[in-house]
């Protein structure tokens, strides 16, 4: 789709909005009712030319569309109209003005809501939830980005229905090739997990989750990596989010943990009246729905709300990103901000905050990017930043360092490895200079230019890097420290990168036992290390001893994420090298054949 397009001869599209991963989304003007729009445009449908294949896809479409189409409620995104145009499936949508919860929480850096906004909020989406449940649909994938609070104070879930819909007609990929459900690792349920089948209490569990985040700032499971937090979600019990902010009142405490609760038997079938009793708890006085903004504060940038008075902002300012990502919101540009420099009371000439602020939010929402995995699009915000960051705070201030190492950082995980080396040199060697060379912002810089050896076919140097940095790790933290142990595991893979077997062995071995004793046996991070291990065994050629720890492994991994996920997938075809080694060839080809997925004839590896 470009700008300028004319689809159908009706819906004239003005200006791209949103990307994400299932297509983009488009301001428009309906020419026929003279009224703005959105069109959602979906992802081109691919290179399946088989035409019973495509008839089928086209019916799927219309089939949940219409089923998108007719919920009319006033907290879910209307679709007004749906098609294809060239190759390409469409929905037409409600043009939303306003910010999804993301944003809100972005811009409030990082701080929790106001309880009487988290009301207010909870009331609105179960309210939505109890009608689209009411008709047997189920969202699945219930986020932040996924609700937006309009102008006027309206809640609206956005995309109920499509969730659906892309999973049907298979416009998403998924989290793992067992073909689990889809969802954001931070708010999927236990059964989503699972992989079994989802109803309606799926998307109450998710809203437990959003309305955690909004209370303390966070999710339940914050934790490092997806499959971390998702094991998280099926085997921790949450923490109250009265610990996080002991300023919350026990009834919104009490409702939240409902809502989080494993079993979907035990979690309220209908969260709708309970919201209107938490409503009505924190507004005693009236009972009345939360206050609405007034107009005239609503449409000021998000930014500027909760800012104290003294300081002047005008004009419009703008580093030339590409617009937000509103897939989930349908909402308008970016806001900018003036970056003019402003008188101190000492006298001096500093950035304006508000300036600062909007550098600050382009950067959350830069690693926001990085965290999705669309690594060219944070690479070129990381980029902008740090540069508008070194021209108005300096080179070497602090947090145009931060900027410079997301820019390196990014810059690694598009392959460019050289690049990202000498980034990383660079911050490293000022964060020393400035912090202390055992400050732990210079070692995790170390760290991953320790990566960036590695990857460059420099074993040596990585080694040697990797050994200082598991000797500073100890000093400033404890030998069995997380990343005391991260940098020793570096150390066995370069180990065994230059052909030092035996040493290998050793290393993983320790740092095995170490992870086990601080972790547990099963946690992937000793599950890894205990793969080395294996591996080692394999090229000193000890294949019996290699295939009893690739065993356990598997197993473990098996019990841990799943039959289907990666790792296990990729730990049963290095227990049946390992067999085939031996001349155990009929165990070797049962093994791959229970890696085959239930109703795909694939196996893995092609």
């Amino acid at each position: 789709m470009a700008e300028g397009m004319l689809i159908h001869g009706r819906y004239h599209l003005l200006e791209l909005i949103g990307r994400g991963g299932m297509g983009e989304v488009w301001r428009a003007r309906d020419e026929s009712l003279d009224r703005r729009v959105a069109v959602k445009c979906l992802k081109p449908m691919g290179g399946r030319q088989d035409e019973t294949f495509l008839r089928t896809l086209r019916e799927r479409f219309r089939r949940e569309a219409r089923v998108a189409a007719a919920l009319q409620h006033r907290g879910v995104t209307v679709v007004h109209d749906f098609g294809e145009y060239e190759g390409v499936l469409y929905l037409v949508m409600e043009l939303l003005e306003g910010n999804n919860l993301s944003e809100l929480l972005a811009a409030r850096g990082g701080a929790p809501m106001p309880v009487a906004d988290i009301a207010d909020i909870a009331e609105q989406v179960a309210a939505a939830l109890a009608y689209t449940h009411g008709r047997g649909i189920v969202h699945r994938d219930l986020k932040p980005a996924n609700i937006m609070r309009l102008t006027d104070g309206t809640v609206k879930i956005c995309d109920f229905g499509i969730a659906r819909l892309a999973d049907s007609i298979g416009l998403t990929s998924k989290l793992t090739s067992a073909g689990m459900a889809m969802g954001t690792p931070h708010y999927m349920s236990p059964e989503q997990i699972a992989g079994t089948d989802v109803d309606h209490r799926s998307d109450i569990y998710s809203l437990g989750c959003v309305l955690y985040e909004l209370a303390t700032g966070s999710p339940p499971f914050d934790l490092g990596d997806p499959w971390s937090i998702l094991i998280g979600h099926r085997d921790t019990e949450p923490e109250p989010p009265s610990v996080r902010r002991p300023d919350l009142p026990r009834e919104l405490d009490d409702f939240v943990l409902a809502l989080l609760a494993k079993d979907p038997d035990d979690r309220p079938d209908d969260v709708a009246e309970p919201a209107r009793t938490l409503h009505a708890l924190v507004h005693p006085a009236t009972g009345a729905p939360f206050p609405r903004q007034h107009r005239a504060t609503a449409r000021m940038p998000a930014w500027t709300h909760g800012m104290r008075p003294g300081w002047r902002a005008s004009g419009a300012w703008s580093t030339r990103l590409p617009p937000a990502d509103r897939t989930g919101g349908l909402t308008g540009q970016w806001t900018g901000a003036v970056a003019t420099l402003v008188q101190t009371p000492a006298g001096r000439r500093s950035p304006a905050p508000e300036y600062l602020a909007v550098l600050d939010s382009r950067h959350r929402a830069a690693l926001g990017l990085g965290r999705l995995g669309r690594w060219s699009e944070a690479y070129d915000v990381h980029r902008l930043v740090a540069a508008e960051r070194e021209r108005t705070l300096g080179r070497d201030h602090p947090a145009t360092l931060e900027s410079q190492y997301f820019v390196s950082y990014a810059l690694g995980r598009l392959g460019r490895w050289e690049e990202a080396l000498a980034g990383h040199g660079y911050v490293a060697d000022v964060r020393a200079r400035v912090l202390g060379p055992d400050d732990p912002a210079v070692l995790e810089t170390r760290y991953e230019a320790a990566v960036c050896l590695g990857r460059l076919g420099r074993p040596g140097e990585a080694l040697r890097l990797y050994q200082h940095l598991a000797a500073a790790w100890a000093r400033v933290t404890d030998p069995a420290h997380f990343q005391t142990l991260r940098a020793r595991h570096g150390v066995g893979i370069s180990l065994g990168r230059l052909g030092r077997w035996e040493e290998a062995l050793a290393e993983a071995r320790q740092v095995r036992a170490l992870r086990a004793g601080t972790l547990g046996p099963e946690h992937p991070d000793t599950l890894v290390s205990h793969r080395e291990v294996a591996l080692a065994q394999s090229w000193l050629g000890r294949w019996e001893e290699a295939l009893a720890d690739h065993r356990e492994v598997r197993r473990a991994r098996e019990r841990v994420l799943g039959h289907g996920h990666p790792d296990s997938v990729a730990s049963r075809s290095e227990e049946a090298d390992c067999l085939l080694r031996l001349g155990r060839d009929a165990e070797a080809a049962a093994l791959h054949r229970s890696s085959v997925i239930p109703g795909d004839r694939r196996t893995p590896g092609r």
